[in-house]
């Protein structure tokens, strides 16, 4: 099939995004692929968001603008509702925030790469992002990640936020079949560790093709400041990345079917190391393989592994 005949399904999740929502649906209609359905879930706006997506349903050219009701359990819970509804239904699949602003290859660069496989393998692209002030002023990038993606990485690490995904019909149809027994963290996390889980392919681009916008709302979302690392050490410390990993083992537990041998030995490992004696933990964290991206990201594995805290 042409490139240009393809079908994109962008899910987007909202809730009181007003302020910067024309600004994103602008750069999605800027995309250089064509055919774009949007489906925007609201998880219950209570500014100008939804005037907004309504008013655009006549500006929208490349598609269909589908608004639904989110099920107001938080941001997990509303992408997870996406993932589920069956009336979704396109050639590859890509998750969008509310208050960004995408490149205009974003989507189509994604699509050049999945069209080197056959539909049949479950195939999910990411990239790094370009950071920006509330205004708009470029503030940096997420760091670059060189190591290759991969289930013993999604252990321990989520390498791309959400905004940067496109799945195909198989990763998504997948990705359904693992969020339908077990709600996640974080959509994004869980897409990384269903595909490498069950043997996909996932590919990182090391273009910043999405701009994130920092905020009040997500400032140390983008891990681009010393604010944003510090704030994640003192989350290790608090254990929160413990309860974040505890969940994700849960969710990955009820989908073991879906996991590959080597995969399912990998995460018993992992499991296990996260109990008994300081060298039994130290020794069989070593043998199960699993790493993060950077040297420094590595140590404070082994280092949360010694103090309990993952």
């Amino acid at each position: 099939m042409d490139r240009a005949d393809l079908r994109i399904a962008v899910l987007m999740g909202t809730k009181d995004g007003a302020p910067f929502i024309d600004e994103q649906l602008q750069s999605l209609l800027a995309q250089s692929h064509p055919l774009i359905d949007l489906w925007i879930s609201d998880d219950g706006s209570v500014d100008g968001t939804v005037p907004i997506i309504e008013a655009w349903k006549s500006r929208w050219t490349k598609g269909r603008v589908t608004l639904v009701q989110g099920p107001r359990e938080g941001f997990a819970a509303n992408f997870r509702s996406m993932i589920l509804d069956r009336r979704i239904d396109a050639d590859f699949y890509a998750f969008s925030d509310q208050d960004d602003v995408w490149e205009p290859d974003r989507l189509e660069s994604a699509v050049q790469w999945m069209q080197a496989f056959g539909a049949e393998p479950p195939l999910m692209f990411c990239s790094r992002t370009a950071t920006m002030t509330e205004t708009g002023s470029l503030a940096g990038h997420s760091p670059l990640f060189r190591r290759p993606p991969s289930f013993r990485n999604a252990l321990v690490q989520s390498i791309a936020g959400g905004n940067t995904i496109l799945l195909n019909r198989a990763a998504r149809d997948l990705l359904a079949r693992a969020s339908a027994r077990t709600g996640f963290v974080s959509h994004d996390w869980w897409a990384y560790l269903v595909v490498t889980g069950a043997g996909g392919v996932v590919h990182y681009d090391p273009r910043p093709l999405v701009r994130y916008r920092q905020h009040a709302a997500n400032l140390v979302g983008a891990n681009v400041s010393w604010a944003a690392r510090v704030s994640r050490l003192g989350r290790l410390f608090k254990g929160e990345f413990a309860d974040w990993t505890d969940l994700n083992l849960a969710g990955l537990a009820v989908n073991r079917d879906l996991l590959t041998p080597d995969a399912a030995t990998c995460l018993d490992l992992f499991a296990s190391g996260r109990q008994g004696s300081l060298f039994q933990r130290l020794r069989t964290l070593l043998v199960s393989g699993v790493y993060r991206q950077t040297l420094a990201g590595t140590l404070g594995l082994y280092l949360a592994f010694v103090l309990g805290r993952i």
